[in-house]
């Protein structure tokens, strides 16, 4: 009854850039955006909470909806050119295989989340999906993460797999371990100071990796 959860932009596929440069394009419709490398900086968090992050809490009551009504509109123009990350399908698949019980949990739309699952046809080997909209708030907090466990029913132990200090965080929150991978542009320095028990380069680097070992 042990259980791997995965994050999935930066984590699966590879589509943190794609975020990040569809939330400059929608800052952009209003303005002088900030620059895309403190737009990546964030990505990894909600939606909810990206814009104060980056704009401030009056941007967020003036225009936050806005934003993330362009931001999805953006998205949609280039969605079409992420791609899955090395190993990621394979790591999946293994883990099933194995006798894991595999969740993801992502901070992003869900029918995006559900279009990353159908790029990796991972669909038979994901017995949860939560996205944004199952919670009220999104990583860093820990809500998606506990969401995601108490959908899964009886677990002994689990681990999280992330790309950015967000997913460490709300996972130690929750009271799990979390494995970084560098997929998402944060550094092994960032991810490993924020509390995670491995950095790995890719989905690719864990397919060996001795899973016992980073449950709790």
């Amino acid at each position: 009854m042990d259980a791997v959860l995965f994050d999935i932009d930066g984590t699966l596929v590879d589509s943190t850039y794609h975020h990040a440069l569809a939330w400059h394009r929608a800052f952009a419709r209003l303005g002088d955006p900030p620059p895309l490398w403190r737009i990546h900086r964030t990505i990894g968090m909600g939606g909810d909470k990206l814009v104060a992050e980056l704009a401030g809490e009056e941007t967020e009551a003036e225009h936050g909806d806005d934003l993330r009504d362009a931001w999805r509109e953006e998205y949609l123009e280039i969605r079409a050119e992420v791609r899955a990350l090395s190993g990621a399908a394979d790591l999946v698949r293994k883990l099933a295989v194995d006798g894991y019980r595999v969740a993801l949990a992502s901070s992003g739309d869900p029918q995006f989340a559900g279009e990353a699952v159908e790029l990796l046809d991972i669909g038979d080997r994901v017995e949860v999906l939560t996205t944004s909209e199952d919670v009220e708030d999104s990583k860093p907090e820990p809500d998606l993460v506990g969401v995601t466990l108490d959908r899964l029913g009886e677990v002994d132990r689990a681990v999280f797999v992330g790309d950015t200090p967000y997913d460490v965080e709300a996972a130690r929150r929750a009271g799990m371990s979390c494995i970084g991978l560098l997929t998402g542009g944060f550094s092994e320095a960032e991810l490993t100071e924020a509390g995670a028990v491995l950095v790995a380069a890719s989905p690719a680097d864990l397919l060996e990796a001795d899973w016992a070992s980073y449950l709790s």
